[in-house]
């Protein structure tokens, strides 16, 4: 093994027999021995609220619950979510753990910290383009449709 920048880990390709490097903050990896220390990818710590609706990738709740609704009622919930906690009726963690449909929901709808590469893109696209505690309009995914807090 050779002498590696910090944050470096040398690993043996299964397939090659070859050493390859990875970057041990993102979990990257690359053939070329590095010459730099390396870096962590920025993180972000997000809330999120999902309402899936029937065309969703998984069209069920954590609770076992099927779901039915059209992606259009989907929206229109998720529009009277953010009017609620817009208006300061109630919080966004309060929100998440009686109406998400993530299992998320138990604690919030926190997602922990992550960074890119680890959501879906437009979630990822949504939750770093937001200053922390700022609220996202309605996010699309295969999932099915998100309001996000970051919160961090």
């Amino acid at each position: 093994m050779v002498d590696l920048p910090a944050g470096w880990e040398e690993k043996i390709s299964r397939s090659s027999g070859k050493p390859y490097y990875v970057n041990s903050y993102t979990k990257e990896s690359q053939w070329d021995l590095p010459t730099t220390p390396a870096e962590m990818s920025e993180k972000v710590q997000c809330l999120h609220l999902l309402v899936k609706h029937r065309d969703s990738r998984r069209p069920m709740n954590w609770k076992n619950e099927e779901i039915t609704r059209s992606k259009e009622e989907a929206l229109e919930l998720l529009a009277g979510y953010r009017d609620q906690i817009e208006s300061g009726a109630v919080t966004f963690e309060d929100l998440a753990k009686q109406h998400s449909d993530c299992s998320s929901a138990k604690r919030g709808g926190d997602l922990g910290p992550f960074c890119r590469g680890q959501m879906q893109k437009p979630f990822e696209d949504a939750s770093f383009a937001l200053e922390v505690n700022e609220l996202s309009g309605p996010v699309i995914t295969d999932s099915g449709v998100h309001i996000i807090k970051r919160i961090a």
